[in-house]
């Protein structure tokens, strides 16, 4: 495969897996636009079918398409040599860097704190049902960063693809 091909590829794949990552982001704010606690009833009986649904689409692939699209993206930038300029804000890839600065902040936001809250939430590792609902809180409330840091990294990548944010 060339190069013009491996490009391609990944820049389909960091697409492809970003649609999956975002949307979920997008399709939760729209399923649940306001904070609504979960219920002790939900979180004590496995096979409530809202607790169920919430397994079922908090269990997805949505948080491996979140490694996905960074690494595609990571990979681009380092093909191309662009991978240490972006990073460093230099010159014209300044805004391709503020847009992987956000997505690293996200990806990291998803594995590092809402993840392991929301496992405890589904009851994959075990916890007080206090904690549960505590954690349910904060599983809310990171989803909505990651959906609010979206929109300046949507727009600092299209902007830098397009040549909106800086001349060179």
């Amino acid at each position: 495969m060339d190069a013009q091909m491996i490009d391609w590829a990944l820049r389909a794949l960091h697409f492809a897996a970003g649609i999956v990552w975002i949307g979920h982001n997008y399709a939760n704010v729209a399923q649940r636009p306001h904070w609504r606690p979960v219920a002790r009833e939900e979180l004590t009986d496995p096979s409530n079918p809202g607790f169920m649904a919430r397994l079922n689409r908090e269990h997805g692939l949505f948080r491996w398409a979140a490694v996905v699209t960074w690494m595609a993206g990571i990979m681009l930038l380092w093909r191309k040599d662009w991978l240490l300029p972006a990073l460093t804000l230099e010159g014209p890839l300044a805004g391709i860097g503020m847009g992987t600065w956000i997505g690293t902040i996200m990806v990291l936001n998803l594995w590092l704190v809402l993840w392991p809250h929301q496992k405890k939430v589904l009851g994959f590792r075990p916890a007080p049902i206090e904690e549960r609902l505590r954690c349910a809180r904060i599983t809310f409330l990171s989803s909505r960063t990651n959906t609010m840091l979206s929109i300046p990294l949507l727009v600092f990548m299209a902007s830098s693809h397009h040549g909106a944010l800086v001349s060179g």
